[in-house]
């Protein structure tokens, strides 16, 4: 598994802001830094349809082909594990289900894999296929 470190520089939501302002701050940073990685974008929140479904933050193609199925997570500090402890085995479960629906658009699916990446503390961690479909 290879993992990535930068520090993020990009404008940080206000203090106070609403979760959701945060989370697109935050998934806007993870894209920035997969482009500049040279992954091209393929969808961004990509939800299931009905109760109970899935939802993949960012689904990202590498210049191999590969479908990259991003999980972006955000936290102040690494208390109870972190922002990448945080994907557990349920939010797994849905992002695979979220990705198997996404891929039925194809004949043949390409490579896929599953990548975390983890904004902590004004830093950027990513983790490349950081879990396998369950």
């Amino acid at each position: 598994m290879q993992q990535w470190v930068r520090q993020w520089t990009r404008a940080r939501p206000r203090a106070g802001a609403s979760p959701r302002k945060a989370g697109a701050a935050a998934e806007d940073a993870a894209l920035a830094h997969l482009q500049a990685a040279g992954l091209r974008l393929v969808a961004r929140n990509y939800e299931t349809p009905g109760r109970g479904g899935g939802e993949i933050d960012l689904i990202m193609q590498t210049p191999d082909g590969t479908l990259v199925f991003v999980e972006v997570r955000q936290r102040s500090g690494s208390a109870h594990g972190g922002a990448a402890a945080s994907v557990g085995a349920l939010k797994q479960r849905r992002v695979a289900l979220a990705a198997r629906h996404f891929l039925r658009r194809y004949a043949a699916p390409p490579p896929c894999r599953f990548d975390v990446v983890a904004i902590e503390g004004g830093r950027i961690e990513w983790l490349q296929a950081a879990f396998h479909a369950p």
